[in-house]
């Protein structure tokens, strides 16, 4: 074995570990005590037909792919000009940006999530400013329905996909926009025929890990949403700690699992070594 393949093997070997410890062993522990109360195939696989086919289960899991990718889209739209800001700036301005991208990860999902609980409320801060310039006649819903599960999770995930596309902006070959530009392109075709085609991998690396980040999503969705926007990880919460229902609770998260490294293959062709935000 090369000395450096060695030295790689020994520097993972810790990480390796702690996956191991907090990850995999309680995962296949729970997948496997929870099929085995079900006994012979014939048994797993009725329950499985069962689980899958349940109406409860398919809603469940529209609404998870829904607000994944509303959440996913908002998060592109929003950070692809945060992104590039970001990759042209230079000193104070790059840091102040930097610092309110990173900074609320210093904070709790939870308190970030009911700090936009009080700022969505209908006595909220958003509600005051809309009745405040009479832009409504009465306070908005925006708290416990999909409005506000959907702008709590692009809040929380946003990060994810600026970084990824800074990255990749960060990548690009300054001459190649500098030879188009002694070319006589203009700005806007050199951002929208150079520039842009020369982010793409990015941008679908950031679309890929948003989307496993949010379809995987509980505190936010747990917190603000309403009756109608229960997703797969809070089904499976309450099959786990309500009803108790083991078997179909592993079922629905070898479900989630397998669609989360389904995509994340997708995602390590798009993402360059030194690109993925992880």
């Amino acid at each position: 074995m090369p000395l450096t393949l060695r030295a790689t093997l020994l520097l993972l070997l810790p990480a390796l570990l702690l996956l191991s410890g907090l990850f995999l062993l309680p995962i296949g522990w729970f997948l496997t005590a929870s099929i085995a109360e079900l006994g012979t195939w014939p048994e797993i696989l009725e329950e499985a037909e069962a689980v899958l086919l349940s109406g409860a289960v398919g809603r469940s899991l529209l609404t998870t792919g829904w607000i994944g990718l509303v959440v996913t889209l908002l998060t592109l739209l929003l950070g692809y000009p945060v992104s590039y800001a970001l990759s042209r700036v230079r000193g104070a301005a790059f840091t102040a940006i930097l610092l309110c991208i990173v900074l609320p990860y210093f904070t709790s999902t939870i308190v970030r999530t009911y700090a936009w609980m009080v700022l969505l409320g209908r006595n909220g801060l958003i509600n005051q400013i809309l009745l405040g310039l009479g832009l409504v006649a009465e306070p908005v819903n925006l708290l416990y329905n999909r409005t506000g599960v959907i702008i709590g999770m692009t809040y929380v995930l946003l990060p994810y996909m600026v970084l990824t596309l800074y990255a990749a902006m960060k990548a690009v070959d300054q001459r190649l926009l500098q030879a188009a530009e002694g070319m006589g392109a203009s700005p806007g075709q050199i951002f929208l025929r150079v520039f842009m085609p020369l982010t793409l991998h990015g941008v679908v690396a950031g679309l890929l890990i948003t989307f496993i980040l949010a379809i995987g999503f509980f505190v936010t969705p747990a917190l603000m949403g309403g009756p109608g926007d229960v997703m797969v990880a809070m089904l499976i919460e309450r099959e786990v700690e309500i009803t108790q229902n083991w078997p179909s609770a592993a079922l629905m998260t070898i479900v989630l699992l397998a669609v989360t490294l389904s995509l994340y293959a997708v995602y390590s062709r798009f993402a360059e070594p030194g690109e993925a935000v992880r």
